[in-house]
């Protein structure tokens, strides 16, 4: 059956839980091609080359992001393609590529769904994929159908599918037609739970919990822990943009109950962007402390990006840049890259300390040697300290 087929592809897709940025597809094009068709989804192709400046850019600023990672891993295969290497010039041979990058969007079918040049940052990059799936939006044909009165099985399935893809509500759809069934047990019932599951404070999710042993039989333990992750995501970020606690601690909880390997990461996640979002600097503050001392620890790219949250989101707040200091100069020593020392360098300028500030730069400066374009960057965080 269709389904089954879906979830064979899509257990060679399911990331890890706690993966971030995007996971590029590493199979041949015609694989991908295959895979997309399967899934559904669109092709999303990183048409770039080796010394491309702004392609370096995204693959390092953009394409490493949590949130972009999240929303491309769900809803697109991602490739990414040398336009230098045989298999770049057998993509060229029927899609055009005349600048770098080029952001190629292809159907199942090898047909362009869009297609763009030049680098994108992480937002314009993130309302480019929505903008396609946009075009690709199949959810009104199968509104159209379902208000006529059908109830077929697979279309009201198709239905939820369309409109979880599209990001639109389907809890209602997918729940009048569970009230409707007298047997949830069945593999395609199962299987329709298991595309209905998208938020964890709801009936669908207590169902999927109740039957999780079966619909791992159908999945993989894998595939539902990540689906149990991405529903308590999903009411985590609902708790934020409604500013409700109550809805946020739910989230965490359920988390805890039923992803415990995976629980204690998403927990220190979700507080962090809770707190950040009401702009609470003390529990912030507080929670960074905590992530750091048991799950952090001595990572430098994590310190590093502490940090710069910091920086970017309680500038003004003393005590969370004296921690932004101090988690930034600790990245800079076990770390040892130009990136890091630039962080401490500008949270140093900001906490007026200029002298130290400048000796932080310049060792940027040092460690990107051969980096032109990087050094140039780093030289006007030089003069800006200097003029501070």
């Amino acid at each position: 059956m269709r389904y089954q087929i879906f979830l064979f592809f899509l257990l060679l897709s399911v990331s890890n839980v706690q993966a971030e940025g995007i996971e590029f597809f590493d199979g041949s094009w015609e694989e991908a091609l295959e895979a997309a068709k399967t899934q559904d989804k669109v092709i999303f192709v990183d048409a770039y080359t080796t010394w491309c400046g702004p392609c370096k850019r995204m693959a390092k600023t953009v394409f490493t992001k949590e949130e972009v990672g999240e929303f491309y891993n769900r809803n697109f295969i991602c490739m990414k393609i040398d336009m230098e290497k045989p298999e770049g010039r057998a993509f060229q041979q029927k899609y055009p590529v005349a600048a770098f990058p080029t952001l190629y969007y292809i159907d199942g079918d090898g047909k362009t769904v869009f297609n763009t040049k030049g680098a994108r940052n992480a937002k314009q990059f993130l309302d480019l994929g929505r903008t396609v799936l946009g075009k690709t939006d199949k959810s009104g044909e199968y509104a159209e159908k379902y208000e006529a009165g059908d109830r077929d099985p697979q279309l009201v399935y198709d239905y939820v599918k369309a409109l979880n893809k599209a990001g639109k509500p389907s809890l209602k759809i997918a729940n009048e037609y569970l009230s409707s069934q007298n047997d949830l047990t069945t593999d395609f019932n199962l299987q329709f739970i298991y595309e209905a599951m998208v938020e964890a404070d709801s009936r669908v999710f207590t169902l999927f919990i109740k039957n999780r042993s079966s619909i791992e039989r159908l999945t993989s333990k894998e595939a539902v822990d990540q689906k149990i992750h991405d529903a308590c995501k999903a009411t985590a970020k609902k708790a934020l943009e409604f500013q409700f606690e109550e809805l946020h601690e739910e989230a965490k909880a359920k988390m805890k109950a039923n992803c415990p390997e995976h629980a204690e990461a998403f927990v220190f996640d979700a507080d962090l962007n809770y707190y950040r979002g009401l702009q609470d600097a003390k529990n912030y503050v507080k929670t960074c402390n905590d992530y750091v001392k048991k799950v952090v620890k001595d990572n430098a790219k994590e310190l590093n990006t502490l940090a710069r949250d910091l920086k970017i989101s309680f500038a003004d707040d003393t005590k969370a840049m004296k921690l932004a200091e101090k988690l930034a100069g600790k990245a800079a020593k076990n770390g040892g890259l130009y990136e890091y020392y630039y962080t401490y360098a500008e949270v140093l300028m900001l906490n007026g300390k200029s002298s130290d500030a400048l000796k932080a730069a310049n060792k940027s400066y040092e460690l990107a040697e051969g980096k032109a374009n990087v050094q140039r960057s780093i030289k006007g965080l030089i003069d800006k300290i200097k003029k501070a």
